[in-house]
């Protein structure tokens, strides 16, 4: 439930309006008619989201706004006002308010409006948490992971957070890129600051320029008045800039001003705007060869790559999928009210198998379909919609294993042979077990092995087992 808190001397109309726009169970809502009042109730009880009224009996709203951020800049303020007093509330997302709208309130953009705000408010005050092997809890904003790759990922953020400079962030779409740049912001000393997330690509080319550094009046059709973009806006505090390999070149130039003198002008003015932004930008793509291929800025790429932070994919970290997988069950089953809380291990060995080209997102999405045909406690492999394998697995296959074989040369490492067939077997069994659905006798038989030897195998790999008794059959017999 969202906390929304109403600073307005209104107390009938205005205060009947929001509660109609802002029904429980989705929001609780609670008011102040003084500045002074609010003030006290952000104190005692930080909201998600303000509602300001810029005419207040005791305190300029400006006066109210600057105290609530010297309380807390990271809640994000919306500004109610008439149109007459648009200046005033430009004023105030210069200095880092959300947005701002006028009155009469029109319900659904009031509504629109909040609920950016608290995914905004979310963003900023859920902790990403980083778990090795921690189960417990079932936070959103948590990091998974205990492969060499991810534990590299882990150092990258601490080495970098403290130092304010830009950070671009890589890997395929769904390999947790805003979950990285939200654990730099949260241990940064801008922490306490805004932080704004911005898709590139999901902006029209002719509208993400406003977005970004705003536009003056009569800049272009449709501008009837000014506009405080996000870099404006952030003042303080940190942006990340997702999908930034999308940006038009044009774009491209402004944003390595901003990033060189921290100023630039809006759309359509001469008046140069300075302000004080952290940039962290993510890519899934590789911006070398676009800046080799003059399709990306070299000079801004240079910029943005002086501290890389690179996410792997999820198919080279397959130790990790059983952990993600139990997480997001044990997540997904509280949000979806479904009792499960186990994955029955053939299910396991089905997802373990999978080469996942849609990453983390992909498994999530997978997680949630199982759970909503789920019925009992257990996930088991009828649960789940049909896994395809991409194109290339075996090929990627081989690409990680020589990737592992040169990083155990490079450390002089003294156990390469073991290393090297555990990966092997691991892979191996849980490509053959899924293709054979979980069942032990078929995958034993695929391998030319016993179905003892396997167990062993699988055991000394601690991989997950199916329930299935130990029967005395011939197979059992064999070495």
């Amino acid at each position: 439930m969202a906390h929304v808190l109403l600073i307005d001397d209104d107390e009938t109309f205005l205060t009947e309006q929001v509660r109609k726009a802002l029904s429980s169970p989705k929001y609780r809502l609670s008011s102040a008619v003084t500045g002074s009042a609010g003030i006290e109730l952000v104190r005692a009880d930080p909201p998600d989201v303000i509602l300001l009224d810029l005419q207040l009996p005791d305190l300029t709203g400006l006066e109210v706004y600057e105290q609530i951020r010297g309380l807390d800049a990271r809640i994000p303020v919306i500004f109610i006002t008439m149109a007459k007093g648009a200046d005033t509330a430009i004023e105030a997302m210069k200095r880092g308010a959300f947005n701002y709208l006028y009155k009469p309130l029109d319900l659904s953009r009031l509504q629109a409006a909040v609920d950016e705000g608290v995914e905004v408010a979310q963003r900023m005050r859920s902790p990403v948490r980083i778990a090795e092997t921690d189960l417990q809890r079932e936070d959103e904003g948590v990091m998974f992971g205990s492969c060499p790759a991810m534990l590299e990922v882990y150092k990258q953020i601490g080495r970098v957070a403290a130092q304010d400079m830009t950070v671009l962030v890589t890997g395929e779409s769904g390999t947790g890129k805003e979950l990285v740049a939200r654990a730099i912001y949260q241990h940064s000393a801008r922490a306490r600051g805004p932080f704004l997330a911005l898709n590139c690509a999901a902006i029209p080319e002719n509208l993400l320029e406003s977005e970004l550094f705003g536009h003056e009046r009569g800049a272009f059709t449709g501008a009837d008045r000014r506009r405080i973009g996000k870099f404006e806006q952030c003042t303080g505090g940190t942006i990340l800039l997702d999908e930034i390999g999308d940006m038009p070149l044009a774009l491209q130039a402004k944003v390595l001003r901003l990033l060189q003198e921290q100023s630039f002008e809006r759309v359509g003015g001469s008046e140069t705007i300075h302000t004080n932004v952290r940039l962290i930008a993510a890519t899934h793509r590789d911006l070398s060869p676009a800046a080799a291929s003059d399709r990306f800025r070299q000079d801004l790429y240079f910029r943005l790559g002086v501290f890389t932070i690179h996410l792997p994919p999820l198919r080279e970290r397959q130790e990790d999928i059983p952990l993600l997988a139990e997480h997001y069950v044990r997540r997904f089953s509280r949000k979806l009210g479904r009792e499960v809380r186990e994955i029955a291990p053939d299910a396991m060995a089905l997802l373990c198998a999978h080469s996942w080209p849609g990453n983390i997102r992909e498994l999530q999405s997978v997680l949630k379909q199982a759970l909503l045909r789920a019925t009992g406690d257990v996930l088991v492999p009828s649960f789940l919609p049909k896994l395809s394998s991409a194109p290339g697995t075996a090929e990627r296959g081989a690409a990680t294993l020589e990737a592992m074989i040169e990083e155990h040369l490079e450390r002089s490492s003294s156990n390469l042979y073991a290393d090297v067939h555990r990966s092997v077997d691991r892979l191996l069994f849980a490509r053959v077990l899924g293709h054979t659905q979980g069942n032990h006798r078929a995958a034993s038989r695929v391998l030319g092995i016993a179905r003892q030897t396997m167990r062993a195998k699988l055991r000394a790999l601690d991989e997950p087992m199916t329930s299935e008794p130990l029967e005395q059959d011939d197979d059992a017999l064999d070495v």
